[in-house]
């Protein structure tokens, strides 16, 4: 399965994540967030960026996760109703934080919240079959302005 990644240059090629807190992570917790195609991952980007930070020099890190390795998929009755919305990112990140913590698996499939029946794919660089997944290329990438203008 190849699946793609967003980032800064700083980034580019760190399958580690920054350990910043986001929907699925606390502070201090390190998952590296993925996305099934280009779009997604563009798309999930440009929801949590402003219009002047898409003018950054971006690269897209493509990586190969083995058809072999386990991918656990993020059971969606474990979710409230209205998990998407902001105010429930603490739900979220307990889910999250604690398929780090016990290393249920190096890649956990979680929905996306910006497109319904999309996923994302987190990545657990602590995981002993984190050696397995590769990066395959890493390509320059431009946001097209027109998606978010001021």
């Amino acid at each position: 399965m190849i699946v793609f990644r967003i980032t800064t240059e700083k980034w580019a090629g760190n399958l580690r994540g920054s350990g910043f807190a986001a929907r699925w992570n606390s502070n201090g917790i390190f998952t590296c967030y993925s996305a099934s195609s280009r779009a997604l991952t563009c798309l999930e980007m440009v929801a949590h960026l402003n219009a002047d930070r898409l003018r950054t020099p971006f690269k897209l890190t493509i990586i190969d996760i083995p058809d072999e390795l386990e991918i656990k998929t993020l059971n969606m009755d474990v979710l409230p109703e209205y998990w998407s919305e902001h105010n429930n990112y603490p739900i979220c990140q307990e889910i999250g934080d604690k398929w780090v913590q016990n290393f249920e698996s190096c890649v956990l499939r979680v929905p996306s919240a910006i497109i319904k029946n999309e996923f994302n794919y987190l990545i657990n660089h602590q995981h002993q079959d984190f050696k397995k997944l590769k990066i395959i290329d890493l390509e320059d990438f431009e946001f097209d302005l027109r998606i978010k203008e001021n």
